[in-house]
Parts: C-alpha cells; structure tokens; sequence
C-alpha cells in the first residue's frame, strides 16, 4: 500500500522500523560475533590458486550460495523462524543439534558454534526480546538456561522470529552478510579493491534474491552440500601453515 505522501506504509509503521533496526544490528559486522576471523575455507583457496581473482571469487561465492554451506543455512534459519513462531521447543533443540552436526570439518563446526553462542551471549546481555509471543518465551528460555553451542543460523533464526523480523528479510540479510564477510575476507588475500569487493555483491544481488526463493520452498529434506572441493579445503585449512582466519 502507498500513502499520500508516496512512501510505501510497510517502511513508515513503527513496528516495522523497529524490526528492520533489529536486524541491521544483530547482522551488522559491529555486532560482536567475529565473523570478521573466519573464511568459510577461501583463504586455503586463495593459497592453493584456485581463487585468484574477481571472477573467481564470484563464482565460488555463487556456488556457495546455491550449492553449499550459505544454502544449508538458510533452511535452518528459515525452519528456525517456523517452530519458534509454534513454540516448538523440541524442533528447536533438534534444529540446534542438526545444524552442528551438518559441519564437514573442525575449523567449520568452530566457525558456526563460535560465532552461534557469541551471538546467543549477546543478544541475552543486550537484546532479550518482551512480550509473551511463543517465539520471545523460547529465547528467552532457551539462550538464558543454557550453556551449550549454537550453530549460528539456528541462533539468528530464533531470535529474529523473538523480535517478529519477517522470514524473506531475515533469510536476504543473513545471506548477504554471509557473503559480504567473505568479500571482505577476499579483499585481505587475493587481494581485491575495495570496488572490486563492491561490485562483486551487486553481482550477486540476484543470485541471493533467487536462493532465498528456493529456501522459502525448502525443507530439512533439502539439506545438503555438493561444494566438495570447498568442504575439502576446510579441511586442508587446519594445516595451512600461514594463516589470517581461523576457517
């Protein structure tokens, strides 16, 4: 709907503002998650040669969000959102189970729980959500008597159904800061400009528009990851001998 003044009413109700702010922030590089220490396994990539420019990393980034670990954590996010707005806590605590699970390596499973309980200890010092919706009682509940890991999307994913982020909002912002923190990661060691960096999330606008379409259609039946040779290079990562990023 637009309003005489030409500005659509979605972007003017105050509930709204207020859930678009919330998700800035909890997605926002400021937020104290470290994403900014973690490559996803690019930097073995970069090591190894097989990225080693702009088209290279757009191309791997692209296969991620389609085929791989970008892919899988938007199902879990999004399956997230659905049974924390029932109030399923044990779909919840099974979700949080899968989604350390699904992780093909060591410095994968870190990247993941690292940055889930990091996000999980903030958001229960600085953003505990009110209310008595099913959603808010489960994190509050859930992040505030417990002590175990969280895998990241299952944490974001809870959260943003506590703090009512609609569900294509949350998956987009998720996936695109997934992909910026790699760019940024990108930018350090292949190296890249900093335009370079820019115009590569432009051209991966549609590619994530189309993966949150696919995710909204999904099930956990859909899981799974056929971006092999990145999962592999997780892997080799462990060794690596020099090294920026912890994954």
């Amino acid at each position: 709907m637009i309003n005489p003044t030409g500005i659509p009413t979605a972007m003017t109700d105050q509930a709204s503002l207020s859930a678009l702010y919330r998700l800035m922030t909890f997605l926002s590089p400021g937020f104290p998650v470290g994403a900014f220490t973690y490559s996803h396994g690019l930097e073995q990539m970069v090591e190894d040669g097989s990225v080693a420019d702009a088209a290279g990393l757009t191309s791997w980034l692209e296969d991620i969000l389609r085929h791989g670990g970008a892919r899988g954590d938007a199902i879990l996010l999004k399956d997230t959102l659905h049974a924390a707005h029932l109030g399923n806590e044990t779909a919840l605590q099974d979700l949080r189970d899968l989604g350390l699970a699904l992780q093909p390596s060591k410095e994968r499973h870190l990247e993941t729980s690292a940055q889930g309980t990091a996000f999980v200890s903030t958001i229960c010092n600085s953003w505990l959500p009110k209310g008595d919706r099913p959603a808010a009682g489960l994190c509050r509940s859930m992040f505030q008597c417990d002590d175990q890991d969280w895998p990241y999307p299952v944490a974001v994913g809870l959260a943003c159904a506590a703090h009512a982020i609609p569900e294509a909002a949350a998956l987009t912002a998720y996936l695109q800061a997934f992909t910026a923190n790699l760019i940024s990661a990108a930018i350090r060691t292949v190296p890249l400009g900093q335009n370079e960096g820019q115009s590569i999330l432009a051209e991966l606008e549609p590619v994530i528009f189309e993966v949150v379409e696919e995710t909204r259609a999904a099930s956990l039946d859909d899981l799974g990851s056929s971006t092999f040779l990145a999962d592999i290079a997780s892997m080799a990562h462990e060794t690596q001998y020099s090294r920026l990023f912890r994954s």
